[in-house]
């Protein structure tokens, strides 16, 4: 059986992984994309992993509307480089320390008015 992409997802992003939920009325699908290891601490503190947002990008590529929880920076950079490349997305962002996959999606769910 295939796996099932919905519409809706809810992304929780951090240097070095970025958990992505889609949610739908019929369930939840999830995936992970983590930094490359060599590249997962810049200079700067940041991710250098030039491929991280790409990635994510890619994995989100069906998806309409996306919620974007992150505890640092990671969040608002996915934001900026959706908004530059996904016209079509709607994209809402939330700063966050790390939650359980659980109360993401149940974020995910209150958010998109799915539950």
């Amino acid at each position: 059986m295939a796996e099932q992409i919905h519409s809706h997802a809810v992304v929780w992003i951090d240097r070095v992984i970025a958990k992505i939920f889609f949610i739908g009325l019929t369930g939840v699908s999830a995936t992970t994309v983590r930094a490359h290891k060599s590249c997962t601490i810049g200079a700067s503190g940041g991710n250098n992993d030039s491929t991280f947002l790409v990635r994510i990008g890619g994995v989100l590529s069906r998806c309409t509307d996306l919620l974007i929880i992150g505890p640092e920076t990671e969040h608002t950079q996915l934001m900026h480089f959706l908004r530059a490349n996904r016209l079509d997305l709607t994209i809402q962002v939330e700063t966050s320390n790390p939650s359980t996959d659980r109360e993401l999606v149940a974020l995910g769910r209150k958010r998109f008015r799915l539950d």
